[in-house]
């Protein structure tokens, strides 16, 4: 099964670039990683059995694409993340310091969030995507909700003193 790339950008260039941006938090980076996803698949005559593998591959693709981006010497050269924030607006306040923990978390943390939160993968979706176990996966879930949970406590604590 293939689908067009304009298709694929149409039904799922969000999803990529929210993917994108949960590993490289930069927005230039993100739209980057999605076009080069895209791009691959182009150029991949690879077969799929259907739409959600075709999904789950792309934001495999995504994912690995965004690392690489993390350690490109200009990626270091970007506007800062605290810079990206005051830029967005939020409808309520704790959306912008749950936005902000999530980003502040290590990146196997953050990327396990985003993942089942924000695209609503499943614990076993997560593994195939990331190349991992679903104990892995159900690990880095339940650590991240702790390192949240911490995060969210102390700035709530800080607040009220």
């Amino acid at each position: 099964m293939r689908q067009s790339v304009s298709h694929l950008a149409e039904h799922w260039g969000d999803s990529l670039y929210r993917a994108a941006f949960a590993v490289c938090r930069n927005p230039q980076d993100a739209e980057d990683v999605v076009q080069e996803t895209l791009l691959a698949y182009y150029r991949s005559d690879k077969q799929f059995d259907s739409e959600e593998h075709i999904r789950a591959w792309l934001i495999r693709v995504a994912v690995n694409k965004a690392k690489n981006a993390t350690i490109c010497f200009w990626r270091r050269n970007r506007r800062s993340l605290e810079d990206y924030m005051d830029a967005l607006t939020f409808e309520d306040s704790g959306d912008r310091e749950l936005l902000d923990a999530v980003l502040r978390l290590p990146e196997k943390y953050r990327v396990a969030i985003h993942l089942f939160y924000y695209e609503d993968y499943s614990v076993r979706e997560i593994a195939d995507i990331l190349d991992t176990g679903e104990g892995t996966v159900k690990s880095r879930l339940s650590r991240a909700r702790k390192l949240l949970k911490a995060q969210l406590t102390e700035e709530w604590d800080d607040e009220q003193s």
